[in-house]
């Protein structure tokens, strides 16, 4: 499993030269890395999974396409 922060991880492959779209995988899986740490950062007490899922498909999203 990665360590990176998962913004960190978008960003490396968005400003990847020449590199396709991320795959549907790819961006779930960043969405999903993103979202767990939302919920780690607040450890993992109260919170909604779902807004932590929202937040971080739209930061994953913010990131991808600002750098195209």
């Amino acid at each position: 499993k990665s360590t990176a922060a998962p913004e960190k991880t978008a960003q490396a492959v968005a400003e990847q030269p020449n590199r396709p779209l991320v795959s549907p995988e790819e961006r779930y899986r960043m969405i999903a890395e993103a979202a767990y740490y939302r919920a780690e950062k607040r450890g993992f007490a109260g919170g909604d999974t779902a807004e932590d899922w929202r937040e971080a498909e739209a930061e994953i999203d913010r990131i991808l396409t600002t750098n195209k």
